[in-house]
């Protein structure tokens, strides 16, 4: 690590908030170092006396160095504002996290996706479109964000996963206090074919402070916010004003008028903030599904033939039957290019004879 990344290291280990660590920043001036940031004086209004004694305390290079090995031991990523492979699609906004931890795929970060989010009690009508929408999304190599929270974030993440699609969950939480412990295996199944991230270091407690400020990085990372089912006392409601702030698209699907849990989806409707959806291919064609598709040729060096497949896969999972007859393409080479995209992790084979984009 260079001098730079070093004192970023280390500055990682607190809870501050993104304009607490640019303060900081700003009192230690150019070239900020360990070394600098012990000998600096600061307002009390940055750092009380009380704080710095207890940073300064850990501002020794082999404590840091063993940080930083301890984060890699656990394979957590750490991205700060200055990194190449931070998310672009936060870089810009005043209160994008400083840090972010990341467990698993960090080229999700910067896919196409969708926010989904919802009560923590849906009815089975919100369970049941939350389903049918994400798991179509999914299949058309839409990367869905959400909270790991109970209700239709936990859904969210396990129809993705269901149908061999990506998924990142934003914890309001460190990685080591996963929250609601019952998704603690969830969270481990995400973190193996899909994302974890925090701005939280990993031993951080969750707090009722930290939900709403994981709710602006769901919205920041997507590129639009469904809401599927939430009343109006929903932490839904928060993330839907971040959507609003940082000018994402915002989709909602309708419920019934006597619904308290459809609330807040029918307001988002009436007032005009959000746009009515009904099923993904109403998303998929306000989202410009190209752009999944220009990626999947970027990332992949695939035959015409293969092409062909993956282009039809990317409406959905379809059956082999179905495959076949779309492509043109005869049984036997079919099942060959299959084979293919399987081994290179392309597709995936399901139950019930379907195929499906990864």
């Amino acid at each position: 690590m260079d001098d730079f990344k070093e004192f970023l290291v280390f500055l990682s280990q607190f809870d501050y908030t993104h304009s607490k660590f640019e303060q900081i920043l700003n009192c230690v001036g150019d070239n900020p170092t360990l070394k600098k940031f012990c000998k600096t004086k600061f307002d009390e209004k940055v750092l009380s006396k009380e704080h710095f004694e207890q940073m300064v305390n850990l501002a020794d290079k082999t404590m840091v160095a063993n940080y930083f090995t301890n984060l890699q031991n656990d394979d957590i990523t750490l991205l700060t504002k200055y990194d190449e492979d931070y998310p672009e699609k936060l870089r810009g906004f005043y209160d994008a996290p400083f840090f972010l931890f990341c467990k698993g795929d960090i080229s999700l970060l910067n896919n196409p996706s969708i926010a989904v989010v919802g009560t923590r009690k849906p009815s089975s009508y919100g369970k049941m479109v939350t389903n049918k929408i994400v798991g179509d999304l999914a299949c058309a190599g839409i990367t869905i964000i959400s909270g790991l929270a109970y209700g239709l974030d936990s859904v969210a993440h396990r129809k993705t996963l269901e149908v061999g699609g990506k998924t990142i969950a934003v914890l309001g939480s460190g990685f080591n206090k996963i929250y609601p412990t019952d998704h603690a295996g969830l969270a481990r199944e995400i973190a193996e074919k899909g994302l974890l991230v925090s701005e939280y270091p990993p031993s951080k407690t969750a707090t009722k402070y930290t939900f709403p400020q994981r709710n602006r990085i769901i919205s920041g990372l997507s590129d639009g916010v469904l809401i599927t089912e939430a009343s109006f006392k929903s932490g839904t409601i928060l993330t839907k004003d971040f959507a609003l702030e940082q000018g994402k698209n915002i989709y909602a699907v309708p419920g019934n008028i006597d619904s308290n849990l459809s609330q807040l989806t029918n307001d988002v409707i009436k007032s005009g903030q959000g746009m009515l959806v009904d099923c993904a291919k109403d998303i998929l064609d306000d989202f410009d599904l190209d752009e999944v598709k220009e990626k999947r040729k970027i990332d992949y060096q695939l035959s015409m033939e293969e092409q062909i497949i993956v282009n039809i896969l990317s409406g959905g999972a379809k059956e082999f039957d179905q495959i076949v007859k779309e492509s043109g393409i005869n049984t036997n080479l079919v099942n060959s290019y299959l084979t293919t995209l399987e081994i290179s992790g392309i597709i995936s084979r399901l139950p019930g004879n379907l195929v499906t984009l990864n």
